[in-house]
């Protein structure tokens, strides 16, 4: 999702000084540390047939029935819970990110009768599943939000930081696309809503595009090839859908072989001026040739920094892998979406995939300061694996995060106040670099003790929203381990539920809604252990 050319290396992130409240712990992969409290929601999808279609009172207390364990992802096992991490930092820093893999696969997961596996939770792309009420910019660039509501617990509270970047262009105008699309033929992919709805998506997509964009297409099984060059769509729609029709499944899964393939194509069609992007589709379970991820992972930065080839990763497929799916765009400066039907299809491919194809802003950071004179404890939800040092934040050598037009970005914390403290709690910064030019650019946003609502009903219903679908984050992450949800004042899952319910008919959000049924699931298959806290958001 970049413009074409060198782009220097980068450090790499460093390891922020510690919050103050408990981080919960790595994977036994190591994949991310276990730092966040609670998510968000909505689902992100992959596309199909009709890119023009489709738009967009609490219950009983929970019983003493534990959730059963959860569903393993591949490769992954949660670790239990953390001791308390002591911390003197004010500072709260990290890299900006627009993923929702996350989300739509626990969503997946659930409609299967199956709890995620809580490695596979990562909240903030929950938190940024979900149409926002951030106001936008006039030009390029972020505006920034800041608002919070008090818990039912006494000096705890929620505050939300919003970031947005102005709306796509309504005529569409944007640089053209030159995409690679490197796709999954093993022998997994004959599953239903694997390749088949992965052609189907392609093959509208491919309608969809302009005349001045190009695609090329890359296929692996136990070995890749390059099925179509780097090829203008203008006059050329019906070798493109031939190249799209003839896909077939084969035997395994060489990941690597795809990739390194993929790559070669995308350099040698590069186009100078475009957005060059290599489009992964696959369920991400590599298991001939190349597996080591740390290889794979090479490929991908070497093009980044030299050609700035970007990735945007799609997963397909009720087995599917998280970790290694969620590496390979975070190294190609990239995103993931993960898709299982039709209408999330649509969202991918129709909505998602055009953002992406402009760039607003490029390695983009945020850094919240909380004022140590009022607060006393604060913890970011999610960006684990995005955290960057507290001195780098005005490092524009250090890796940020690469956000397109029409995004939008929220960092949830958990915030304990003073006991009596009034007046400013924090001010929140992000910085980014121009796409074209490289300038940096800032902007802050603050708020005071002052305008935290009383309650978090008594906040705006996409803050609610956001509210909701964190704590169902926080709630699957404790599932099947020894310690209960550690996000203050957390509700039952039927409570929970039932308040999704009504901000869903509120809203008339399908969206919202979705996320009420994804809770009653989870609610259905086993209930949270230990008796109910009798919070209900007020």
């Amino acid at each position: 999702m970049e413009p074409t050319g060198t782009r220097p290396t980068r450090p790499t992130r460093r390891t922020p000084r510690a919050e103050h409240l408990p981080r919960t712990p790595r994977t036994s992969r190591a994949r991310r540390r276990r730092g966040a409290l609670f998510a968000l929601t909505a689902a992100a999808g992959l596309l199909l047939t009709a890119c023009s279609a489709g738009g967009s009172a609490d219950g009983s207390a929970a019983d003493k029935r534990a959730l059963p364990a959860p569903a393993p992802a591949p490769g992954e096992r949660y670790s239990g819970s953390a001791a308390p991490t002591p911390g003197d930092s004010h500072l709260s820093t990290f890299a900006l990110d627009v993923d929702t893999a996350s989300y739509t696969y626990a969503r997946r997961t659930l409609a299967d009768g199956r709890v995620p596996d809580p490695s596979t939770v990562r909240p903030e792309e929950f938190v940024n599943s979900f149409r926002q009420d951030y106001r936008r910019p006039d030009g390029n660039g972020f505006s920034v939000s800041v608002d919070g509501a008090r818990t039912t617990r006494p000096d705890w509270s929620l505050v939300r930081v919003g970031l947005a970047t102005r709306d796509a262009d309504p005529d569409g105008r944007r640089p053209p696309a030159a995409l690679t699309f490197v796709i999954d033929v093993s022998g997994s992919m004959d599953e239903p809503g694997r390749l088949d709805l992965a052609k189907r998506s392609l093959d509208t997509m491919t309608d969809r595009l302009r005349d001045d964009d190009s695609v090329a297409v890359v296929t692996f099984s136990t070995r890749a090839r390059t099925v179509l060059p780097m090829t203008r769509l203008g006059g050329h729609r019906g070798e493109i859908h031939d190249a799209v029709d003839g896909l077939r499944a084969l035997t395994s899964t060489n990941l690597g072989a795809g990739v390194e393939t993929g790559y070669d194509t995308a350099v040698e069609g590069l186009r100078e001026g475009a957005t060059n992007r290599v489009v992964l589709i696959s369920d991400a379970l590599a298991n001939t040739g190349e597996t080591r991820p740390d290889a794979i992972l090479r490929r991908i930065d070497s093009a980044r920094r030299e050609h700035g080839i970007t990735l945007f990763g799609v997963g397909v497929g009720s087995d599917y892998g998280d970790a290694l799916m969620e590496r390979l765009a975070d190294k190609g400066d990239g995103h993931t979406a993960y898709v299982s039907d039709t209408a999330e299809a649509r969202r991918v491919f129709c909505v998602q995939l055009p953002q992406n194809i402009g760039l607003t802003a490029r390695d983009a950071k945020a850094q919240v300061a909380f004022d140590p004179e009022t607060v006393a404890e604060f913890r970011l939800v999610g960006y684990d694996d995005r955290a960057v040092a507290d001195d780098d934040f005005r490092d524009d050598r250090v890796d940020g995060g690469e956000v397109g037009p029409g995004h939008t970005v929220t960092a949830l914390y958990a915030v304990r106040t003073r006991p009596g403290a009034d007046g400013h709690l924090a001010t929140a910064t992000v910085r980014w670099l121009d796409p074209a030019t490289r300038a940096p650019h800032e902007r802050s946003g603050a708020l005071e003790t002052g305008a935290l609502r009383d309650s978090v009903r008594a906040a705006s219903p996409r803050f609610q929203v956001t509210a909701v679908a964190a704590y169902f984050a926080d709630a699957l992450r404790a599932a099947g381990t020894d310690h209960g949800p550690t996000l203050p004042g957390a509700p039952s899952l039927t409570r929970l539920a039932g308040r999704a319910a009504a901000l869903a008919e509120a809203t008339e959000d399908k969206d919202v809604q979705a996320l009420a049924d994804a809770i009653r699931q989870a609610d259905d298959t086993g209930r949270m252990g230990g008796t109910d806290t009798g919070e209900t958001l007020e």
